[in-house]
């Protein structure tokens, strides 16, 4: 999965010298997290709606018109944007982005081609990629195995099993920190599936049988009948 795909394409940019009044109407009317700064085509800095909330507040905390009035009418987004902001490229893929943004708890990037800024991605194409993952919009059954180790072969006897107590597998991912250890072991992953099955309970009593522990399931709500 690569950036590009996912990201906000052709972002609303705003140069330098725009009011900070003004950055903060355009976040709320575009119902946006965050503005790149940009200034003769190059990535100055980024402004987000966080900061620009916790400023006004601040502002509106001490009660002082004078400050109030600064704010409105004179100050300017380069006196508050986040300077030299972290940036992911367009060609990146998802992993190293969602890496990046917990390395350095970042909840938002602009995206370069190389200089230029192209897009942005935030915690709402994140969500939006997780929800995919999950199938958050299609009627399906789930369930999550219980660690096991993943040597060769092992999700393919999964699927196996499942498949023949009447899975149709949608997804099968396993989860964990670790691709493998030191001494050339397996890791132990959990194992999580998606997939369509009129009877959840005759998937997890053969997964079970084969000795793969299951640790949760899950249905999904069936739309409720017309009167």
């Amino acid at each position: 999965m690569i950036v590009r795909n996912w990201m906000q394409a052709d972002p609303v940019v705003i140069p330098s010298d725009t009011l900070v009044s003004e950055a903060k109407r355009i976040l709320s009317e575009n119902n946006l997290h965050a503005l790149p700064v940009v200034d003769s085509g190059r990535l100055r800095g980024l402004v987000t709606r966080a900061n620009l909330l916790r400023m006004g507040h601040f502002v509106l905390r001490k009660q002082n018109p004078d400050e109030y009035n600064y704010f409105v009418t004179r100050l300017k987004v380069r006196d508050i944007m986040v300077r030299n902001p972290a940036t992911v490229q367009v060609g990146e893929t998802m992993q190293q982005c969602l890496l990046k943004g917990q390395q350095l708890g970042v909840a938002q990037f602009p995206v370069l081609d190389g200089e230029r800024v192209v897009g942005v991605i935030s915690a709402n194409e994140i969500f939006h990629l997780a929800a995919h993952c999950l199938g958050a919009w299609e009627w399906r059954s789930g369930l999550t195995l219980a660690p096991v180790k993943l040597g060769p072969g092992v999700l393919g006897r999964i699927a196996d099993v499942a498949e023949a107590a009447g899975a149709v597998l949608q997804a099968l991912y396993p989860i964990g920190h670790q691709d493998g250890h030191a001494d050339g072991g397996y890791a132990e992953k959990k194992v999580v599936m998606r997939f369509h099955a009129r009877d959840m309970a005759d998937v997890v009593a053969a997964l079970e049988a084969a000795g793969f522990p299951v640790l949760e399931s899950a249905e999904p709500a069936r739309p409720a009948m017309a009167a």
